[in-house]
């Protein structure tokens, strides 16, 4: 009979991950099997449902196929193997060591807190906590990078912050964060990167629109063109069209190797909405030649 995860950590199949974590958390406390009134039964129905559920590709793929599909994955959970806790980094084999939540990012909960308790020395000590800090960064600084001071409890920091950084991304600092028994947290930096008039990153290439007056895409010619790194001189070639991309080459954006990608420019050519009766004429004498 297949299991119904959701049902064994009571929480809705809507729960986010943080229900999920909360809710193990609850039974871990509950049901350890070295507790005074604990379920080793429990205690691993419980176990073997936060390895699922909490892992969002299993938890996908036990939604679609219960949890015969969702063993298939390899949990690393193994209720065979006994009831006491492994000394290889887990209970009955599985090691919670390696619990993740989305995109491989570890949770914050320290599952020594959960199980310190249980075993002769007691609860271990705990870190201070993270601080988080947010930083607004122009779009120019975030294609080179740059070094800015944070200024925590007095403390001045200076921070270097790679090329190439996107918007909404995060850097933590190890041991800058508050005092706590067993050390200092961390320092967690959200990057804030504001949008440019002109350029966007499309991986580490740089993409622009240049408007073209239509006698420059047809006759070809040269083109003053303020880059990142200034203003430089972009040649165009004669039949020029519309949504063409030029390449100027090492004029994107910075890899942490010492790399830069491309500039690609769109072009989009501009068509005349009045023309003069001089102007009428020539490109009548245009049409007749078949252009």
């Amino acid at each position: 009979m297949a299991k119904d995860y959701y049902k064994i950590l009571g929480v809705d199949k809507s729960a986010s991950n943080d229900d999920i974590k909360k809710a193990f958390r609850k039974m871990a406390h509950e049901h350890h099997p070295d507790k005074q009134g604990g379920s080793d039964a429990k205690f691993k129905e419980a176990s073997e449902a936060y390895s699922v559920l909490s892992d969002d590709a299993k938890r996908r793929q036990y939604d679609t196929f219960g949890s015969a599909g969702a063993g298939s994955g390899g949990s690393g959970f193994n209720p065979g193997q006994g009831g006491g806790f492994s000394g290889q980094g887990g209970f009955g084999g599985f090691d919670f060591s390696q619990f993740t939540g989305a995109n491989g990012q570890a949770f914050e909960f320290d599952l020594g807190d959960i199980f310190g308790e249980f075993f002769g020395g007691g609860r271990r000590a705990r870190k201070g906590a993270n601080i988080t800090v947010d930083i607004q960064m122009t779009f120019k600084e975030s294609v080179f990078g740059v070094e800015k001071d944070i200024n925590i409890n007095k403390e001045k920091i200076a921070v270097t912050i790679p090329p190439g950084i996107e918007n909404g991304q995060g850097l933590r600092v190890q041991g800058k964060g508050e005092e706590g028994e067993g050390g200092r947290g961390d320092l967690i930096i959200r990057i804030w990167v504001e949008k440019h008039k002109i350029f966007r990153k499309e991986g580490y290439d740089l993409i622009m629109e240049l408007p073209l007056k239509l006698t420059t895409a047809l006759l070809g010619g040269t083109v003053d063109v303020e880059t990142l790194d200034g203003k430089i001189e972009v040649k165009i070639s004669q039949g020029t069209t519309h949504n063409e991309i030029l390449r100027v080459k090492n004029k994107g954006v910075m890899s942490d190797r010492g790399r830069r990608g491309d500039l690609l420019i769109v072009t989009k050519v501009e068509m005349p909405k009045k023309l003069s009766k001089e102007a009428t004429r020539l490109v009548e004498d245009l049409r007749k030649e078949g252009i």
